[in-house]
């Protein structure tokens, strides 16, 4: 039980100051190609922390998981636009500029539609998996090509040779996804060691892919870079729907068993998340008592679950 508790130390020393590395290499990064923050946060930073995503939707392929990969998929989604979201706004607000929030906030929610389309039969074929990966492409190429290159300066000194910042990013995504990984699987163990309720365990689990996220979002908004903090959180939520189930049913097709609690529960993830979408544009900045709300969120999804 010690083992496990000093490892699960060390993944979130590792996650901590990944993130931190992340931040840092992202705004150079912005600041060099003279795009924003936001459009670096929903690229780069959301696809190399949806790395464990991918790598779980892609052995549930070859393995015959399919209902494992798309319930990760629901809930680390749903925890990333309650909990992330939430979080990071309670420490500092949240803003998403207007004319950002069709590409970004209508990609979320198009392509948790389009997840939730390919699962209800109950079979994610080959056909769809690559369907979905061509949708993930075009909202690339989308955001790419509405990426404003005027307002690429940033208020916080990131890291200014390219060069370095790519080494930088590349280690501090590495670090992120060995502290999260570390935080799930030594977490469980403490727990079970512990006797601690199997719901708790659960929770853990669930919460482990969405660490690094959050990680990123805290450390962007204490570098006071929120653009970074909300394009990895909208990003990831496009990524993993389209992206991660997307290249696991490419690998081997997908069964979805359960498929009426599949969609409750993924149903919940699209309402909310149209719910923070919203919010985002009547409001534009979500704010510390709307992000204790949000956070707040989550806790159906035990019920939903």
């Amino acid at each position: 039980m010690l083992a496990s508790l000093a490892l699960l130390l060390a993944g979130l020393v590792a996650l901590v100051w990944g993130a931190d590395r992340v931040v840092d290499a992202a705004v150079g990064l912005a600041d060099h190609v003279g795009v924003s923050a936001l459009f670096v946060g929903v690229t780069v930073v959301s696809l190399g922390s949806s790395v464990p995503e991918i790598a779980t939707a892609a052995y549930a392929g070859l393995y015959g998981a399919g209902t494992l990969a798309v319930g990760h998929v629901v809930g680390s989604a749903t925890s990333q636009i309650t909990l992330g979201v939430g979080l990071v706004a309670a420490v500092s607000p949240l803003t998403v500029p207007r004319e950002r929030l069709p590409a970004y906030g209508g990609g979320m929610l198009a392509a948790m539609v389009a997840m939730l389309a390919a699962a209800a039969s109950g079979t994610v074929s080959r056909v769809e998996g690559v369907a979905l990966c061509a949708g993930y492409l075009g909202f690339l190429a989308v955001v790419a090509d509405r990426a404003d290159f005027a307002d690429g300066a940033t208020a916080h000194d990131g890291i200014d040779d390219p060069r370095r910042a790519l080494g930088w990013l590349g280690v501090g995504l590495a670090a992120v996804l060995v502290g999260g990984h570390l935080l799930v699987t030594e977490g469980r163990s403490f727990a079970l060691a512990a006797g601690v309720p199997s719901y708790l365990v659960g929770l853990l689990t669930g919460l482990g892919t969405t660490l690094p996220e959050i990680a990123v979002g805290l450390q962007a908004v204490r570098a006071d870079e929120s653009g970074i903090a909300v394009g990895t959180l909208l990003g990831s939520n496009v990524t993993d729907p389209l992206f991660s189930l997307g290249v696991g049913a490419a690998v081997g097709g997908l069964g979805v068993a359960h498929v009426q609690r599949v969609l409750l529960a993924g149903g919940y993830m699209l309402a909310v998340s149209a719910l923070v979408v919203a919010y985002f544009a009547v409001a534009r900045t979500m704010g510390r008592r709307a992000g204790v709300v949000v956070a707040a969120l989550y806790l159906p999804t035990f019920v939903v679950l």
